[in-house]
Order: C-alpha cells, then sequence, then structure tokens
C-alpha cells in the first residue's frame, strides 16, 4: 500500500515536471519566434527549472532555489524568461509551510528584476509602472498562495477531526462489546460452574438431583451461546441465519432470577409499574447492571439471597440490588472477586454512558448494596 501510494505521487510530480518543462521551452520559443533566437543557455535554465519540480515534495526549499536561479538567469541572459516554474515551486513552498523561504524568494527575485532600485523610472532602465506592477503581482502571488494553504490545513483539520471521532466511535463500540461479553459469559458460567459441582457430587448419592442440574447446565448454555451469538454478531457483516436473540431487558427479570435461583441464589424482584416504554440502551444497561450484581453476589459474596427493586423517579430508573452475602474484608479489591475484577467497572461505566450514576458498596447491616440511577429522557429509542 505504501509502495503503491509512493509510485503514484512520483507518477503525479514527474507528470507535472515535464508538463512545465514543456511550457517552459515552448514558452521561450515562442518570445523568441520573431526576434532574435535564445541561446541554448536560455533553454537549458527553461528546462532545469521544470526538471526539479520532480523532487518538490521532498525538497520544497531546494527546488525552489534551483527555479529562481534557473529563471533569473534565463530573465538575464534574454530579458524574457517564463515564470512558471518558479510560480510552481513558490506555491510548493507555502503549502509545505516554508513561509520564510517563499517570501525571501519573491524579495530576491524582485530585487534582481529591478535592479538597482535607484534607476528605476530611467531611460534603459525598468520604469515606474513595470516595477509597481511586478510588486503587485508578487504580492497576488503571495496572497493566493497563503488563501490556498490556509484551505488546506483546515481541510487537513477537518479530516484529522473525522478520524479522530471515528476512532473514539470505534474505541467506545469496543469498550460496550467488552461489557456485553463480560455479563453474558461471567453471569451463566457462573450457573453452570455451581451446577457443575453440585452434578459431581450428587451423581452417585442422588442421580436424579445430577440430573436436574446437568438439565440446568444445557440450559444455560444454549442460551448462553445465543446470547453471545447476538453480541458478536455485530462485528460481522454477514447475513447467516445463525440463532438470534432479542437484546434482553426488564421483561426477562424473571428469566434471570429463575438462572441466579439454579446457582443457589434465590432473587425476590420488586418491580413499580413503568409509566412508559423504556428506551432500549435503558432497558438493555438496567438488565446488564442487575445481571453483573447478581453474578457477583453468587460468585463472590456468598449470599443466598437477593433483592431486586426498580422504580422510577422524575425521569429515570432506579435499581436496587441487596444481598445478604459477607461482607468485604478491609482492602478487598472493588471487584469483589479473589483477583481483580472488572464487574463494577463494567456496571459503573454503562451508567456513565447513559448520563446516570451508579454507587456500590457494603450495607452498615450487612452484605453488599448497589444502587444506579439511569436518566430516562434524551436517550436513544
Amino acid at each position: 500500500m505504501i509502495r503503491s501510494e509512493s509510485a503514484r505521487r512520483w507518477a503525479v510530480d514527474t507528470a507535472i515536471a515535464l508538463a512545465v518543462t514543456a511550457a517552459q521551452v515552448g514558452g521561450v520559443y515562442a518570445w523568441h519566434r520573431h526576434g532574435d533566437v535564445a541561446g541554448p543557455a536560455v533553454y537549458l535554465a527553461s528546462a532545469a527549472g521544470g526538471v526539479s519540480l520532480i523532487a518538490r515534495r521532498r525538497y520544497p526549499v531546494g527546488v525552489l532555489a534551483v527555479t529562481l536561479a534557473a529563471t533569473l538567469w534565463a530573465e538575464a541572459a534574454s530579458r524574457n524568461a517564463v515564470w512558471l516554474a518558479l510560480v510552481v515551486a513558490f506555491f510548493n513552498a507555502v503549502l509545505a509551510r516554508r513561509r520564510a523561504a517563499a517570501i525571501a524568494s519573491l524579495v530576491i527575485g524582485y530585487l534582481v528584476s529591478v535592479w538597482p532600485p535607484w534607476l528605476i523610472g530611467r531611460r534603459g532602465h525598468t520604469s515606474a509602472a513595470s516595477a509597481l506592477g511586478l510588486a503587485v503581482f508578487l504580492i497576488c502571488l503571495l496572497s493566493a498562495a497563503e488563501l490556498i494553504r490556509m484551505r488546506s490545513q483546515r481541510a487537513a483539520a477537518l479530516q484529522r477531526s473525522r478520524e479522530e471521532e471515528l476512532r473514539r466511535r470505534a474505541s467506545e463500540e469496543r469498550m460496550r462489546m467488552a461489557r456485553d461479553l463480560h455479563d453474558v459469559v461471567a453471569h451463566n458460567i457462573s450457573v453452570i460452574n455451581v451446577q457443575a459441582n453440585t452434578a459431581l457430587h450428587l451423581m452417585d448419592r442422588q442421580p436424579e438431583r445430577a440430573r436436574s442440574a446437568l438439565t440446568t447446565i444445557n440450559d444455560v448454555s444454549r442460551q448462553a451461546l445465543v446470547e453471545l451469538r447476538s453480541v458478536l454478531g455485530v462485528l460481522r457483516d454477514a447475513g447467516e441465519s445463525a440463532p438470534r436473540s432479542p437484546s434482553p431487558g426488564l421483561s426477562r427479570l424473571g428469566d434471570l432470577a429463575d438462572g441466579a435461583a439454579a446457582a443457589g441464589l434465590a432473587v425476590h424482584v420488586e418491580e413499580a409499574e413503568r409509566p412508559a416504554p423504556l428506551p432500549a440502551d435503558v432497558d438493555l444497561a438496567a438488565y446488564r447492571i442487575i445481571q453483573e450484581a447478581l453474578t457477583n453476589t453468587a460468585r463472590h459474596a456468598g449470599g443466598t439471597k437477593a433483592t431486586v427493586r426498580v422504580g422510577y423517579d422524575d425521569g429515570a430508573l432506579v435499581i436496587e440490588v441487596d444481598d445478604d452475602g459477607i461482607p468485604r474484608p478491609p482492602g478487598r479489591p472493588p471487584g469483589r472477586g479473589n483477583g481483580p475484577g472488572h464487574g463494577i467497572a463494567g456496571m459503573t461505566e454503562r451508567a456513565k454512558a447513559l448520563g446516570g450514576t451508579l454507587r456500590a458498596g457494603p450495607r452498615p447491616e450487612g452484605g453488599f448494596e448497589v444502587r444506579a440511577r439511569l436518566p430516562v429522557r434524551g436517550s436513544e429509542p
């Protein structure tokens, strides 16, 4: 890719240099067609200025110096030089942010053209009108180059802004996908782990309970696969017919409580009547926060009971999850696990993404609590 881009630029620069060289030589011939024939030095200088433009991207100042010298040489030899290569090199230097060199070339070119300046207007020398006209032309040339440079910089800044916005959106999407994968995997694997241990202990003594545990593992693993396909399907643009389920929401709190019960956690759900349908992003975030809170209780707190309360207050969804688990010892990391966890961090990120808040910590009377407030107004439908 880099080589092809470099080859394309080289081809463009070569084409421009050849076109300018042809115009330079042709211009010299046209100037002298009805007068004195220009010497070989004039044609050589005109061609050298045009050919040097091949290296204009890499050496903008050097190419400007070469074209300036070649043009002034041709001007001194014939008084009718073609300035096209110098104009192209001048614009190239301004766009390459070599403004000092570009302005210096204008000053040098002007002084050499009217030198000595104290003889301007005298017979046999540059007239005052010609000197003034040349100064106005050079000022207009500099103004045009500055205008093009500013437009180019604005376009480049806009392009960078768009690229940064795309990178930011991609980063946010990766974080959202990571949270979804964590929630799906952590919750379902916790249930599967508990049921697998139950089946192993009861396989010989109570085969019926072991069968029930294996049935739960089968159901939970199937549901986990469905949710994983749903999450990973966002990463693909293929329209494959893999089984997909709708995004989970508070309507599936019963299933969530049943899954927690299978892991040995009794969940009591208290949900107030909804004043209006919830936006999809709020509904999903609420489900994931409750799911993660129950997963933490089942995996780390060692609790047997949990209460989930869902209410609505002043345009916001309020979630409360309390459990009777063992209080966290002092110095225990916020993840509530044996190692560093991401559960509370993920719940907090979900709340903040919607402009809400989340608080999690031990209760004074024992156990652990999670409090989340998610604004409903202004969310995506």
